[in-house]
């Protein structure tokens, strides 16, 4: 594994295999190619026989060599923990089921070895070029000049400000990676922009899989500071006897294998953002050193005695209640209130129902066009079926689910047949469905004790079961067993009767 100091601007790309020849390969050949094919510096770190549970800095693209079931299991737990990452999986054996079984485990693309570190650099490169995220600031900035001309002939005023309506609907459609307009979310997205300018900490709470990286990548994209770094550390992904060096760097003779001076991912963010993910997992110790440095603006390199003045923006974040971790005495509370100043919470994909369709619409697009699929819509019982189940996983389960499918099958509409097994069996959705029915039955007791004319009866049992259900038409639909389009269409009849 490298410990040479890393280029701000080099592409990071990590390396996993027990073969010692594929290893040389890669340091003798393919160094030097990809960055000629990609125009930039090229930090790669080698991992041989000890993988990793998971990767302390993330890295743009990962290489792994598999041949059994354990490193298999390897490839499925760097992905599973590294959403973000591209992966590319190598294998001797050049099968469709060895090809299936990395996609599935979460690999985007396989390729059998050996191979040459001219295909392989030529894979990368594109792998890397293409998900490298659309600058949807400039655009949005270039369509909204030009409104003006495209309403020509027409009222200016009116064509403006429908203009800008239109405008601020796409940006809210997808607002810097996040996909939904649910009001949770615009909440969200207004809280980004409000802050992102500020220099004070902010503190990201939300369950897994909720898109807490994404957010923290969203301030950093609207603040000033856009032009600089990005560095995100986890800080549950680190051993406690390491996480000092990688966070705050160290010189070399610091350590045993510290054979270089070595920038922390602190040193690293200086003029831009440093993200701390489950920063709840960093030992006590270091967070006093932490508290330092964010008052401070200094910090002492491992081994070190040169104090280093850096300008960072700090962004926390933890899927756990942070009050609790302070009660019970893992999360410092002088650290806590210091990094609490502008907290964001983000709602799990439960509480935003309507979101989901178009979430699942995005990544059908994505991975049928990475997988060569003709998949582009979802049937109507398969949208239901995604739209009751409640999503423990959150945004990444939902979008390995969407992935998983796009590779075991193909076809232009995704049925019912095509989604897990889990979706049909939601526990908590049939406690729900219970507890609702026997509120109706309940509800029904009730009204029988005063005649009221039909529609008015109908109108207090489906308006009830939305009530039980948050607003939720599909599961309210499910619960009542009757279509969700005949309730669109009695709420329409409802409200031609009462204007009556």
């Amino acid at each position: 594994m490298s410990s040479g100091p890393a280029d701000l601007n080099s592409v990071r790309i990590a390396v996993v295999s027990s073969d010692p020849a594929f290893r040389r390969m890669i340091n003798d050949q393919l160094a030097d190619l990809l960055e000629e094919k990609l125009k930039q510096p090229c930090d790669i770190q080698m991992f041989d026989d000890k993988a990793p549970s998971s990767f302390l800095m993330e890295p743009a693209c990962a290489l792994i060599t598999f041949e059994d079931e354990e490193e298999l299991k390897v490839l499925s737990r760097l992905a599973s923990r590294h959403p973000n990452m591209l992966l590319l999986a190598l294998s001797e054996n050049g099968s469709v089921s060895r090809a299936v079984a990395s996609m599935q485990a979460g690999a985007h693309d396989f390729i059998a070895r050996p191979v040459s570190a001219d295909v392989l650099s030529s894979r990368m490169s594109e792998m890397i070029a293409h998900h490298r995220p659309a600058p949807h600031g400039d655009i949005l900035v270039s369509s909204h000049k030009s409104a003006p001309k495209g309403h020509a002939g027409t009222n200016a005023s009116n064509g403006t400000e429908t203009f800008d309506r239109a405008i601020d609907a796409e940006i809210m459609r997808d607002f810097e990676g996040f996909i939904g307009t649910s009001s949770a979310m615009q909440g969200v997205y207004d809280q980004i922009m409000r802050i992102a300018g500020s220099k004070a900490p902010v503190f990201i709470t939300g369950e897994s899989g909720t898109g807490k990286e994404v957010c923290a990548q969203a301030l950093h994209a609207r603040s000033s500071r856009n032009s600089g770094p990005f560095i995100a550390i986890n800080c549950s992904a680190i051993p406690a006897d390491l996480m000092e060096s990688e966070v705050f760097g160290h010189m070399r003779g610091a350590f045993t294998g510290a054979n270089d001076d070595r920038k922390g991912a602190a040193e690293l963010a200086d003029g831009g953002t440093l993200f701390l993910d489950e920063i709840g997992e960093m030992p006590l110790d270091l967070q006093a050193k932490l508290l330092r440095l964010i008052q401070t603006g200094t910090l002492r390199r491992v081994g070190g005695n040169e104090e280093i003045s850096l300008n960072i923006r700090f962004v926390a974040a933890t899927n756990r209640d942070p009050l609790e971790e302070v009660r019970a005495g893992r999360f410092r509370e002088d650290l806590f209130y210091r990094m609490h100043v502008l907290p964001i919470h983000l709602p799990p994909l439960r509480d935003r129902t309507g979101d989901i369709v178009p979430l699942a619409k995005s990544f059908l697009q994505q991975y049928a066009r990475e997988e060569g699929k003709g998949f582009h819509i979802f049937s109507t019982e398969a949208e239901y079926m995604l739209t009751a189940y409640r999503w423990p996983g959150n945004v990444r389960q939902l979008q390995n689910t969407i992935r998983r499918l796009t590779v075991m099958y193909d076809g232009a509409v995704v049925e019912p047949d095509h989604l897990p097994d889990l979706l049909r069996s939601d526990e908590s959705f049939e406690h729900d469905l219970n507890q609702a029915i026997s509120d109706l039955r309940q509800m029904g007791k009730a009204m029988s004790e005063s005649i009221q004319p039909f529609w008015q009866q109908e109108k207090q049992i489906i308006e009830g079961a939305l009530s039980y259900f948050d607003g939720n038409i599909s599961r309210a639909a499910a619960a009542l067993e009757i279509s969700p389009s005949t309730i669109y269409r009695k709420r329409m009849s409802w409200a031609q009767k009462e204007t009556a």
